[in-house]
């Protein structure tokens, strides 16, 4: 229970730590929680291929069978032949210091793309979604984002340590909490096909405020090319600037720079150089505008 206790606090104990000093193994706290939380005969690959990627982090010059072995000693059950194709899809096979995770998996066609061809005209039209990943000193954190593609206000955000749904779900729940309202019927929600789009939660909340679902065709980034753009500005305005050593230095800033800098004063071209939020409030004064003049043309009528 308190080694439990401590990884709640990652920023303060790893877990190594919390083992050394309790006197117990990795290996066999490792196996005490997954037993705990019903995962003793299958570990998903998201947590097989999360864990691959923090020991590639802190030996990069580790081949697939010494990564087996650390696994292994972390109470993962895994062989070999797992380790080598999930190293393979995501580029980890003699792995540089540079590498990219991936942060999609994408196998399966839910979806058709609604949002190729359309003309987008209005607020709360299409929000788009995306992650990526953020480098800290020792390991690999991710960014989940949602823009209003009509505006490119970024709506929603989340940054976590873990790629699992939770990571998308909470960006989504930020964005139906600041925007939601009975007039969005017809929204079109806009992904890759990640597998944490494609989960039961992330569509659940979707249905369930009448969202509609659009995903990009596998493998076309260009399907979702303004999110890309955004996490494109990010990194070199923001990311690249910095060499973030925590998780919270890279929280804070990053949130810094999404809520104060991109959405409140950054001037974009496609929005005739104004800022996100500058360009929202024109077009909710045009909106108040037209429904008064409406509301005068009926009573003259």
């Amino acid at each position: 229970m308190l080694i439990k206790e401590s990884l709640e606090s990652r920023s303060q104990i790893s877990v190594n730590q919390a083992t050394q000093l309790l006197g117990v193994s990795r290996c066999g706290f490792y196996k005490w929680l997954r037993s705990k939380s019903g995962q003793v005969n299958a570990i998903p690959d998201m947590d097989v291929r999360s864990e691959i990627q923090s020991i590639a982090v802190e030996f990069p010059a580790y081949g697939y069978r010494r990564i087996t072995a650390e696994l292994r000693n972390r109470g993962y059950s895994v062989n070999h032949k797992r380790v080598l194709r999930l190293m393979r899809e995501d580029n980890l096979l003699c792995v540089r210091k540079d590498f990219k995770p991936k942060t999609t998996d994408s196998r399966h066609d839910l979806s058709p793309n609604l949002v190729k061809g359309l003309k987008i005209t209005r607020l709360n039209q299409v929000w788009a979604s995306d992650i990526t990943y953020i480098r800290l000193s020792g390991e690999f954190v991710y960014l989940a984002v949602i823009l209003d593609l009509f505006s490119r206000k970024c709506i929603g955000w989340n940054l976590d340590r873990s790629l699992h749904t939770e990571l998308a779900l909470k960006a989504l729940t930020m964005a139906i909490e600041t925007r939601w309202n009975e007039n969005l019927r017809g929204l079109i929600h806009h992904s890759d096909q990640g597998v944490q789009y494609a989960s039961e939660e992330y569509i659940g909340c979707l249905k369930a405020h009448g969202i509609l679902i659009s995903m990009s065709a596998r493998g076309n980034p260009y399907d979702n090319a303004f999110v890309e753009s955004f996490i494109r500005t990010l990194k070199y305005e923001e990311v690249y600037l910095n060499e973030y050593e925590t998780f919270s230095d890279a929280l804070d800033n990053i949130a810094h720079f999404i809520e104060d800098v991109y959405n409140k004063k950054r001037l974009h071209s496609a929005i005739g150089y104004r800022s996100p939020i500058d360009f929202e409030k024109e077009k909710e004064m045009e909106m108040e505008k037209g429904v008064k003049t409406s509301k005068v043309l009926n009573t003259v009528s």
